[in-house]
């Protein structure tokens, strides 16, 4: 059954913001089609939804299935389409506003979806992009945002604590995998943010790697990458361990990529570009010989999707503003050997940043 969620606290300022951008881009509506976008502008969670958004006016469209559920998370009024496709409604009610400019989010449609709708409404209506409008709204969290995205990095970090005593050398990276998942859930997270990775000795190489029923070695880098899903709000960290005393190789890559991190982070501010961020990561591990083997952007926005703008990388020009909420995971991928990667969710505040994962990042060892 769906449990029916009430909004405390209705997004009419995140709506009003979106009719002026609105406006600056010459639209006289907007269909919403992305779902999370559809949660940032109403609250609405199902998984069958398109808002119509034209001036103050917003109308939500679901199917019966989530009849009560709309009608106690919105603030808006709420179409129940009983037949047929949602969009038929949203075109008949465009035509009854003598819509002349509607906006659709071509990133989050099929070329088929945006020619059904062209044809449907005809040559009555201009059909324009407006990907990317409630995106930059996202961009910078609002006060309730930053204390849910607090919420699930704190239950995140306590699930990791609990799990991380129970690993043992001959565990399978499957069933530690499965212990994080449990522990997130017995917490409260509605379940992880993305599908939990560990890797053990080699595979940690694989910056993605998804956990397999291959035992936990002795004397293994051990790398653990999860976040939680907790009220919709997405959390993020990486963590590496080691099955007993590191080796020598082991501690400095460990060192090398922590000092990229800590680099990182402390470049985070208002005023400086994604690139820069970026940037202050790989000089570290370019003087330590490392550079070749960090193969990802620095870090990446999170919110109600675990990857959200901006992205930390090398050629992007996004300035950081403060509600920004960032990840910071530098890493290095060495072949045959292993990878270390670090991540921290982060905080963009009026006068820098603010790390809100509470985890060590000590290079711990765990009984081998």
């Amino acid at each position: 059954m769906t449990s029916l969620t009430t909004v405390i606290h209705p997004p009419v300022d995140r709506r009003r913001r979106l009719a002026e951008a609105l406006t600056r881009a010459r639209l006289d509506a907007l269909a919403v089609a992305h779902l999370p976008n559809v949660r940032y502008l109403t609250g609405f969670t199902g998984s069958n939804a398109l808002l119509l958004l034209a001036g103050q006016r917003a109308l939500l469209y679901t199917d019966p299935r989530y009849t009560l559920q709309a009608r106690a998370e919105c603030d808006i009024p709420v179409r129940i389409v009983a037949q047929g496709p949602l969009w038929t409604e949203v075109v008949r009610e465009t035509q009854r506003r003598a819509v002349q400019t509607l906006g659709l989010e071509a990133t989050h449609l099929s070329h088929a979806q945006w020619q059904a709708v062209a044809q449907s409404l005809g040559r009555l209506v201009r059909l324009k992009d407006g990907s990317g409008l409630v995106e930059r709204l996202r961009l910078i969290k609002d006060t309730q945002e930053v204390e849910a995205i607090r919420r699930s990095v704190a239950l995140a970090a306590k699930a990791y604590s609990k799990a991380i005593r129970k690993a043992r050398t001959g565990m399978k990276e499957l069933e530690l995998a499965a212990e994080l998942d449990h522990q997130m859930r017995l917490l409260g997270a509605e379940g992880p943010a993305f599908e939990t990775i560990v890797a053990a000795g080699e595979r940690s190489a694989l910056p993605h790697a998804r956990p397999t029923t291959r035992p936990i070695g002795a004397n293994q880098i051990l790398l653990v990458d999860m976040g939680a899903s907790l009220n919709g709000y997405a959390s993020d960290m990486t963590r590496v361990v080691h099955t007993g005393p590191p080796s020598a190789e082991a501690k400095r890559l460990y060192d090398a990529v922590s000092a990229a991190q800590a680099a990182a982070v402390a470049a985070v501010a208002p005023g400086v570009t994604a690139s820069h961020v970026d940037a202050a990561a790989r000089n570290v591990l370019r003087k330590h010989g490392l550079a070749r083997y960090f193969t990802h952007s620095t870090g990446h926005g999170l919110g109600l999707e675990i990857h959200e703008g901006p992205r930390l990388g090398r050629l992007v020009d996004t300035i950081l503003d403060p509600g920004m909420m960032l990840t910071i995971e530098p890493g290095a991928y060495i072949k045959g050997f292993g990878g270390v990667r670090i991540e921290d969710t982060v905080l963009v505040t009026p006068t820098g940043v603010e790390v809100l994962t509470p985890t060590s990042k000590e290079f711990l060892e765990i009984p081998s």
